[in-house]
Order: structure tokens, then sequence, then C-alpha cells
């Protein structure tokens, strides 16, 4: 019988045993890595108690809950020259070239919102996409509008195009929520695959919200 000397088989265990402790720290990492909220846009089928359905753009219809304080925005339409110096906004965008973004769309907070998450953060609306709520800085008019959108440890030139879509979003409450009413939402995923809204804006007089 070959005796294997201890040396090689410590030589041998010590790259295992260092793979395998990457794999653990790498899986208790991701699940300990918050979930990424479910964007859904869609049209209102139904509430019913604390329970909307929603037909998604997709095609799909999709149950989610509602709490007691889930926030709902009303989305009405507005005018580019709703958007001054001062204004709290939020736009989806996407880079340009020249380091600036292009919106997708702006959506203006009523001054009881301002603060409403301040940041630069990945959106879903598209390729590259981005969301950026701030403060407007800067405002130059001319073949559209550049703003310069400016939050916390940063600031965004975003330039808004004459045909993008810009709506004025304002707190409401669930009498919005009506069938046909179109909405965007985004939503917690629980353990057994529900989904619980975190907010909800919700198109007045059949506007649809483009963010």
């Amino acid at each position: 019988m070959r005796i294997v000397p201890k040396r090689f088989v410590r030589t041998m265990l010590a790259p295992a045993l260092f793979a395998t402790t990457l794999l653990a720290g790498a899986q208790l990492a991701q699940a300990q890595a918050p979930a990424q909220p479910t964007g859904v846009r869609g049209t209102i089928v139904a509430l019913n108690a604390d329970t909307l359905k929603v037909h998604s753009n997709a095609g799909q219809d999709i149950d989610v809950k509602l709490a007691q304080d889930t926030p709902i925005r009303g989305v009405t339409l507005a005018n580019i020259a709703d958007i001054k110096p001062g204004s709290y906004v939020g736009t989806a965008a996407v880079p340009q070239a020249d380091g600036t973004l292009k919106a997708l769309e702006v959506h203006v907070f009523p001054p009881s919102m301002a603060g409403s998450g301040d940041g630069h953060r990945p959106w879903d609306l598209g390729k590259n996409s981005s969301m950026t709520n701030g403060t407007v800085g800067d405002l130059v008019v001319a073949n559209g509008r550049t703003i310069t959108v400016k939050y916390k440890n940063g600031e965004k030139k975003v330039v808004v195009p004459d045909d993008v879509p810009v709506v004025n979003l304002e707190m409401g409450d669930r009498s919005l929520l009506v069938p046909g009413a179109h909405v965007v939402l985004f939503a917690k995923k629980g353990p057994d695959g529900t989904l619980s809204a975190m907010f909800i804006s919700a198109g007045e007089k059949g506007v649809t919200p483009p963010m």
C-alpha cells in the first residue's frame, strides 16, 4: 500500500478549501444582496380590497398587493415651460457621446415631494437608461432645453428634446386606481413570489405615465 506524504495532501487540499471558501462567500453575498424591485407598466383591470390587478404592456395579468400606506402619485400632463431653476424633477434618460444625458421623459414633483428619490441610478425604461432625481440648476433654452439636475454628491446635464413627454406628479390616493387607468409601479417580490407595491404612479384623465 502506497503512503501519500502529508505535505502532498496539504498541497492538494489547500486550493480546494480556498475555492470552497470563495464559493461560500459568493453565495452568502448573493443571498444578502437586496432583490431588485420589479417594474410593472400597464393598465388597471381591477382593484379588489388590497389587490391591484394590472394588465401589463407585455400582455400578462399581474396581481400586486397594496398596503394601507402604499404611496400613490397622480400623473398629469405638463409643459416643458413648467421646468424652471429650482424645480425638483426626475428624468429617465440615456447617455450621449458628449457625456450629457438625453431625456426619455421628465416628471416635475410638487414642492411637498422635493427630495423624493434624490440621486442617480440605473433604470429599466431602455438599454443603458438611468433615472436622475434632483433640483434644476442651470437651464438653457435652445432646440428644446438643457437642464442641470443637481443631487447629493453630483449633478447631470440633461438635454430635453421638444418631443419628450413632460408630466406633473402630485400626491394621490386609491381613487386614482380605476379600471382603464395607466400605471407604472415598482414592487418587491416575496419568498412566495407575491408582489407588494412600493409606490404607484397612476395617470389621470387617460394620461400614460412615461417613466
